[in-house]
């Protein structure tokens, strides 16, 4: 009803009848140093949990911090960081309704995500049974990626793909995953593919076999793996699953605990149904997504991520 449009001290939103509210917040540095492009990223990630969980994105509320400097520069910066992050929120059906804008040591940037949903068409962590297939719509590996691009290690052919997937929207995942009967899902953000999947199976009860050959991942990752990148947080995912998730010789299992940008939806689904959603999402709003697991019986007191290879 009232946003930035207006001089008033706060946004009033009307829910439409019948909707649940969502809310969601995420907020985090800057990681390139093209502002614009930043904020398009960045609003896209903060809109993954919206997404993941089936609402509709309707309004957002900022926060900003700018690095100390000249007036002009800090003013373009604000303009360039707001214009690709309204841009992308226009692109799912949201507003910038406020927001706030500080001063520090680096550029960041958060948003207050609100969406609105049916309860009853809500996507929960909880609800994976066993048998189910397990569906990743996005290649990981960003965190990686960009720990060896500040270090002039990443080419910038492999960058531009990665900045590409981090713009592309999970939102047009979502009708797929519900006509084919998702049971379960969420986003791949920060915590990374394990500590996420995780998650879902403590939720559920259930453990889980992933195919480390069949994780998607972006051009150039599998090469900076074997030469020793990893992003910062990379270690603290690790630790955080514990020995909930054994060690695996394969290249691929560092990727497992590598924190995404923007990341891909997980989702479980029945695996009568599974090649036909991923035939859909391949030929449609993610042409990288890929079968990578299947749920299996709980074991143990908690949920236990095993391997295999087919």
């Amino acid at each position: 009803d009232q946003g930035i449009d207006t001089p008033d001290d706060a946004a009033i939103l009307t829910p439409p009848p019948g909707k649940a509210l969502v809310q969601t917040v995420d907020q985090f540095r800057a990681f390139i140093d093209d502002p614009y492009l930043f904020g398009r990223i960045a609003a896209n990630h903060c809109l993954g949990d919206i997404f993941a969980m089936g609402a509709d994105a309707h309004s957002a509320l900022a926060a900003v911090m700018l690095p100390h400097g000249d007036d002009n520069k800090t003013s373009d910066d604000l303009y360039q960081l707001l214009a690709g992050a309204t841009e992308t929120l226009a692109e799912a059906g949201a507003v910038l309704a406020g927001g706030h804008t500080g001063e520090g040591m680096e550029m960041a940037f958060g948003l207050t995500i609100n969406g609105y949903a049916d309860r009853s068409v809500i996507l929960r962590k909880t609800g994976l049974t066993v048998g189910d297939a397990l569906i990743l719509t996005k290649p990981i590996g960003t965190g990686i990626l960009f720990a060896a691009d500040m270090r002039a290690k990443a080419s910038g052919e492999d960058v531009s793909r990665a900045f590409e997937s981090m713009q592309r929207s999970i939102a047009p995942c979502i009708p797929v995953v519900r006509q084919y009967g998702a049971s379960a899902g969420t986003d791949v953000t920060g915590f990374g593919l394990a500590g996420h999947l995780l998650e879902m199976l403590n939720a559920s009860n259930v453990d889980a076999q992933i195919q480390l050959d069949a994780l998607p991942i972006l051009p150039g990752v599998a090469t900076l793996v074997t030469r020793g990148y990893e992003s910062t947080p990379r270690s603290s995912n690790e630790d955080a699953v514990g020995n909930a998730v054994p060690f695996s010789p394969h290249p691929a299992f560092p990727l497992l605990f590598d924190p995404q940008t923007a990341g891909g939806l997980l989702f479980g689904l029945s695996c009568d149904q599974a090649e036909a959603c991923l035939a859909e999402l391949r030929s449609g709003p993610a042409p990288d997504a890929a079968i990578i697991g299947r749920v299996t019986p709980r074991q143990g007191a908690v949920g236990l991520l095993g391997y295999t290879d087919a």
